[in-house]
C-alpha cells in the first residue's frame, strides 16, 4: 500500500469550507489533481452518497469519508488538516483531521483494508499527535505509511505471549471478539482499545479476534481452551460463538470497548473468579441455566430471533418476487396459468406457441415464442426462491435462538408448515419451537463420549422429531385454519375495511422505519405474495408506497425549509430522496433519531394517507421491493403514484409545521451556530 498516499495528496492547515460537502469536494479535487481520478465531481458524489448513510466521524476529532468510484484509477488516500473544523457526526465534535479513502469501483476490498488499518491507529494518541504536529507533507506521508505498511517484525519477538499458558496464577487470560455492523472502523478501534489497555497491565493477558470486513483469522483453539474469561464487544452476532462455550462472558456493544476498555477488562477478571458468573452457552455443553443467566428476557430474545429470521428471509422474497414480476413482464399477466408446463416442456430450440396443452386442457396465452418461454423460466426461478421463504424464516429464527444445531430443525419445521398449509404463521411458530427445543437439549449433561455427536446428530434429530410431531399431531390444522381465515378475510376486503387496513399498514411502516414494527408489516405483505391473489398484491403495493414516504418527505422538507434543519440533516436530505424512491425506509432514520417527537408522527400521518388511498384505489403490486424502479409491476401505476405523492405531501407539511411551531431547542441552537459561522466567514 506504499503508493496510496504521497505529498501531492496532502494538504496542511487549509480551509476547505464549512460543511462536509465542501471538504469532500476539496479532497476529491486533490485526488483528481494528483492524477488518481478522472473526475473530481464523480468521486465527490460517490463519497457524499456514502456519507449520507452515516457520518464518518470517529473519536479523536477525525473523519474518514470513503467510497468506491468508477472515477478512481487506483486505491488512494488524501489527507487534510483543517484550520476550520467541520462536523462529520463524530462523537467528540467537529473534525480537524480528514482522510478521504478512494478506491476503484472494481478494486475489491483495498479501501476497506486501508480503512481498517487507519481505524486501528486512530485509538493511538501518539498517531493523532503526530498528525497534528507534522510540519511538512513528507512527515504526514511517513506517519501514515508507517501504519499502512508496518515494518516486518522479528518472528521470535512477535510471537504472542498469550499463546503460552501463563505461569502466574495472578494473571487472568482473556479472549475477546469485536464486531460492528459494517465491520470496518469500530471493529478494529475496539480491538486496539482493549489490547492497548491490557498491555499496560501486568494482571491480564488478552488476545482479540476481529470479525470485520477484512479477512477474519480465527483464534487458536489452544488460546480459547486456556482462557479464563471472554469479552464479546459486538453489535452483531458472534461467529462460531460455540467455540467459547462454558467460559465466563462479558458482553456489550462495540462502542463500550472503545470508551471503557479498562472497566470491561476488570469485569472480565471478576467474572473469571465468580463461580456463578454468566457463561457462554453452546451446543453439547453442559451449561446450566443459572450459569447462562441471560441478561435479556425471553420475550426480547424471541423478538430478536424473529427479526433475525425475517432479515435472512428478505433476500429470498426480494429475489423471488422480482423474478416473478419479470416473468409476468416478459410472458404476460396470465403466466401463472401455465408457467411450470412451459418451462419444463419447451426449450430454446422448441419454443411454445400461444396455445399450449396443460393437463389435457388447451390454454391460450397473450404471448408466444421466446418471450413466453423466457417469462416462464423467470417465473419458475422466482417460484423456486419464494418456495424457501417460510423455511428460511423458520430455520434462521431457530438459528438465532440455538445456534447452528437449530438450523436443520427450523428448516424442517418450515417445510412442514408449507405442507400442512400453515404458511408463514406456522413458520414463525416452528422457528421459535425448534430454537427453544434445540437450546434446551443442548443444555443436557451428557457423557463426554457423545458430546461431539450432540450438535450434528442428536440435537437436530430429536428437535426435528419434536417439531414434526407437534405440527402434525397438534398445531398444524389449527394454524392452517388461521391462515385460511386470514386469506378469506383479505379476499373479502372492500370499501371502508380495505381503507382501514391500509391506514394500519401505513402507520406500521412509518413507525420505526425499518425496526420490528416496520418488518412485521413487510412480512405480512410478502407472506401472501406468492399466492398471486388480488388482496395480497394490494397489501404489497400499500406497504411499499407507505415505506417510501418518509425518506422522500424528509428530503423535500430539508430543501423547502433549510433553516429548520441542522447542516448534517441538510446533507442527509440531499440523498434520502433516492433511498425513498428505492423503497429504503431507513433513509429517514437520521432525521427520526435526531428529533423523534416531530419526525415520527409526521411520517406516520403521511404513511396512513398513502395506505388509505392505495387500498381505496385497489392498487396491486407483483413486486415485493424496488420502489419506483418496479412501477411496471404495479397496476394501476397512476393510482400508486397518486397515493405516494399524497402521503409525501402530508408528511412534508406536517413535519415542517411541527418544527416551525414547536421548535427543537437543540436543533435551533445548532442551526444558529452554523449561521453564525457563515456570517463570520462571509
Amino acid at each position: 500500500m506504499s503508493s496510496v498516499i504521497n505529498t501531492s495528496l496532502v494538504r496542511l492547515d487549509v480551509d476547505l469550507g464549512s460543511s462536509t460537502t465542501d471538504v469532500i469536494n476539496g479532497l476529491a479535487a486533490v485526488v483528481h489533481a494528483a492524477g488518481r481520478a478522472t473526475s473530481a465531481e464523480a468521486l465527490a458524489e460517490n463519497a457524499l452518497e456514502r456519507e449520507a448513510k452515516s457520518g464518518t466521524g470517529v473519536p479523536g476529532k477525525v473523519a474518514i469519508p470513503h467510497c468506491r468510484s468508477e472515477a478512481v484509477s487506483e486505491p488512494t488516500l488524501a489527507f487534510a488538516r483543517l484550520t476550520r473544523p467541520v462536523d462529520f457526526n463524530g462523537p467528540d465534535g467537529d473534525a480537524d483531521i480528514v482522510f478521504l479513502i478512494a478506491a476503484p469501483a472494481g478494486g475489491g476490498k483495498e479501501h476497506l483494508k486501508i480503512l481498517s488499518k487507519l481505524a486501528r491507529s486512530l485509538v493511538k494518541k501518539d498517531f493523532i499527535q503526530a498528525l497534528h504536529e507534522a510540519k511538512t507533507e513528507e512527515e504526514i506521508v511517513n506517519v501514515v505509511d508507517a501504519v499502512l505498511n508496518p515494518a516486518p517484525k522479528d518472528p521470535v519477538a512477535a510471537a504472542p505471549a498469550a499463546a503460552t499458558p501463563a505461569t502466574s496464577s495472578s494473571v487472568t487470560r482473556i479472549v475477546a471478539i469485536t464486531a460492528c455492523p459494517t465491520g470496518i472502523a469500530h471493529t478494529y478501534m475496539a480491538a486496539d482499545s482493549l489490547t492497548q489497555t491490557a498491555e499496560g497491565r501486568d494482571d491480564v493477558e488478552l488476545v482479540v479476534e476481529t470479525q470485520g470486513s477484512s479477512a477474519v483469522t480465527p483464534m487458536d483453539p489452544k488460546i480459547i481452551a486456556a482462557a479464563d474469561a471472554v469479552i464479546f464487544a459486538t453489535d452483531v452476532g458472534v461467529k462460531d460463538r460455540e467455540r467459547f462455550a462454558g467460559i465466563p462472558v462479558i458482553e456489550s456493544g462495540v462502542k463500550r470497548a472503545i470508551n471503557e476498555p479498562a472497566k470491561m477488562i476488570d469485569e472480565a477478571i471478576a467474572a473469571s473468579k465468580n463461580p456463578n458468573a454468566r457463561k457462554v452457552a453452546g451446543s453439547g455443553q453442559a451449561v446450566a441455566a443459572e450459569e447462562v443467566g441471560e441478561k435479556l428476557g425471553w420475550g426480547k430474545r424471541i423478538q430478536q430471533a424473529v427479526m433475525t429470521g425475517v432479515s435472512y428471509m428478505v433476500p429470498f422474497v426480494a429475489a423471488g418476487g422480482l423474478l416473478l414480476a419479470l416473468g409476468f413482464a416478459f410472458g404476460g399477466y396470465d403466466m401463472a396459468n401455465g408457467w411450470q408446463a412451459i418451462a419444463t416442456q419447451f426449450s430454446l430450440t422448441n419454443l411454445p406457441g400461444n396455445t399450449i396443452d396443460i393437463d389435457g386442457v388447451a390454454t391460450t396465452f397473450d404471448r408466444s415464442g421466446f418471450l413466453l418461454y423466457f417469462g416462464a423460466v423467470l417465473f419458475a426461478t422466482g417460484q423456486g426462491a419464494m418456495g424457501f421463504i417460510v423455511a428460511a424464516l423458520s430455520g434462521y429464527t431457530a438459528y438465532a435462538l440455538a445456534g447452528r444445531p437449530g438450523i436443520a430443525p427450523g428448516f424442517v419445521g418450515g417445510a412442514i408448515s408449507v405442507t400442512v398449509g400453515a404458511g408463514f404463521i406456522g413458520g414463525l411458530v416452528t422457528g421459535i419451537l425448534a430454537g427453544l427445543v434445540a437450546l434446551w437439549i443442548s443444555s443436557w449433561k451428557v457423557p463426554r463420549v457423545i458430546q461431539s455427536l450432540m450438535p450434528v446428530v442428536i440435537i437436530p434429530l430429536l428437535t426435528s422429531l419434536v417439531v414434526g410431531l407437534v405440527m402434525f399431531l397438534i398445531l398444524g390444522r389449527p394454524l392452517a385454519a388461521i391462515m385460511v381465515g386470514l386469506q378469506d378475510w383479505l379476499g373479502s376486503m372492500s370499501g371502508s375495511s380495505a381503507v382501514l387496513l391500509g391506514i394500519i399498514l401505513g402507520l406500521m411502516m412509518c413507525f420505526d422505519l425499518g425496526g420490528p414494527v416496520n418488518k412485521a408489516a413487510y412480512l405480512f405483505g410478502t407472506a401472501g405474495l406468492s399466492t398471486g391473489d388480488e388482496a395480497s398484491m394490494q397489501i404489497m403495493a400499500t406497504i411499499m408506497a407507505a415505506g417510501m414516504v418518509p425518506p422522500i418527505a424528509m428530503s423535500i422538507a430539508t430543501m423547502l425549509r433549510k433553516k429548520l434543519f441542522t447542516p448534517a440533516e441538510q446533507e442527509n436530505g440531499k440523498s434520502s430522496w433516492l433511498l425513498g424512491l428505492a423503497f429504503i425506509s431507513e433513509g429517514a432514520i437520521p432525521f427520526a433519531a435526531a428529533d423523534p417527537l416531530r419526525v415520527i408522527p409526521a411520517m406516520m400521518a403521511g404513511g396512513a394517507t398513502t395506505g388509505a388511498i392505495s387500498m381505496a384505489l385497489g392498487v396491486g403490486s407483483r413486486a415485493p421491493h424496488g420502489g419506483i424502479f418496479v412501477v411496471w409491476a404495479i397496476e394501476p401505476w397512476w393510482g400508486w403514484l397518486i397515493a405516494l405523492i399524497a402521503g409525501t405531501i402530508v408528511s412534508t407539511v406536517v413535519v415542517i409545521a411541527l418544527k416551525q411551531f414547536w421548535p427543537n431547542k437543540a436543533t435551533a441552537a445548532e442551526v444558529a451556530k452554523a449561521e453564525a459561522r457563515e456570517v463570520a466567514n462571509a
